[in-house]
């Protein structure tokens, strides 16, 4: 069975030898091939091959192209400094001063040079990883959003000029349909979506504002033939009676949210993702306690689970631990859930 049949019949529920296993990597593949996350963020042939070298050595079912926030904030103009050993920065937003943003030209995936290299990172997995998943990502319309006001204005937004808010997140929802549809017609078969900030903000704001924008953009992923993986960092557990209606693909869950009572809440359609504790429960961790702890998730889950951390796998991970997250587990089927082949 290829990486990329393990995926897809993971994510349905289907048996399979082992859940898929999809963790991120960012700055550790980067250092795994002896470059920098400098290069990993500015340069497609790098992120190419830190990705495949990661999933060929440690076992992974799905390469990605998730590298930062900033893509889409580039193609809208902002500055964008590289750091050799760090997340790419945006020193200044470029709607933290002057906010219409009717001034900002919509991004051209195919111009703007950070979405290009994106693209271009898709189409050589497509060329070169016909065995695994192919993972495209998206800044989601509030996540993007809050790149272009800056955190802070962008949350004070939210609650203080709801209409303003609502505009930008819109013209930022464009530009995600545009990208995902870019990176499908590339050659990806599931689209990440960003969206970080959404841990940040009350659950009325979220369904009144966020979601519906959210649900659009999903919609518009799966027109184009892809499935969504929906990423938001943080305890998340207030709005997943809301996230339940969304109905992704993919839900990855941060260490601090309860899996059995998402399960619950979520019900037996999207898989869930993770949820170790990237820092505790995988850095600073064992092989032993990595596998038990990783027992311990799928059974909280249940079908359809897909293995990784909470977040991002940390740089400085130890390789036989990574490579415990990935030893495979059996898979099981639901008591009460038949295969769904």
């Amino acid at each position: 069975m290829t990486g990329r049949e393990r995926y897809f019949r993971s994510i349905r529920g289907q048996a399979v030898d082992h859940p898929a296993r999809v963790p991120i990597l960012m700055e550790f593949a980067a250092r795994y091939i002896g470059s920098h996350y400098g290069a990993f963020a500015s340069d497609y042939r790098v992120l190419v091959e830190a990705n495949l070298r990661c999933a060929a050595d440690f076992g992974f079912d799905q390469v990605s192209v998730i590298s930062d926030p900033y893509r889409e904030t580039a193609g809208y103009g902002a500055e964008i400094v590289f750091i050799r050993d760090g997340v790419p920065r945006c020193p200044r937003p470029p709607l933290a001063v002057d906010r219409d943003p009717a001034r900002l030209k919509r991004p051209d995936p195919r111009r703007s040079p950070r979405l290009l290299d994106r693209i271009r990172a898709v189409e050589t997995f497509r060329e070169r990883a016909g065995d695994y998943s192919i993972l495209g990502w998206v800044e989601g319309p509030a996540a993007e959003a809050a790149d272009l006001r800056g955190v802070t204005n962008f949350l004070s937004d939210l609650a203080l000029e709801p209409e303003y808010a609502a505009r930008l997140m819109d013209e930022c929802l464009e530009t995600a349909v545009e990208f995902a549809r870019a990176q499908l017609a590339a050659g990806a078969d599931t689209i990440g979506v960003g969206e970080a900030i959404v841990s940040q903000v009350s659950p009325r704001m979220y369904e009144d504002l966020i979601k519906p924008r959210q649900q659009r953009l999903v919609d518009e992923i799966r027109k184009a033939g892809g499935l969504v993986r929906l990423h938001i960092c943080g305890d998340i557990t207030r709005h997943l009676p809301s996230l339940a209606g969304l109905d992704v693909d993919v839900l990855d869950l941060d260490w601090m949210v309860d899996l059995a009572g998402s399960r619950r809440l979520l019900g037996p359609r999207t898989a869930l993702a993770g949820n170790l504790d990237p820092a505790e429960a995988v850095l600073r961790s064992t092989p032993d306690r990595i596998a038990a702890d990783l027992r311990r998730c799928y059974q909280a889950s249940g079908n359809p689970y897909l293995v990784g951390a909470g977040c991002e796998i940390p740089a400085a991970t130890p390789f036989e631990n990574l490579r415990a997250l990935c030893r495979p587990i059996p898979w099981r089927p639901n008591p009460e859930q038949a295969d769904r082949d």
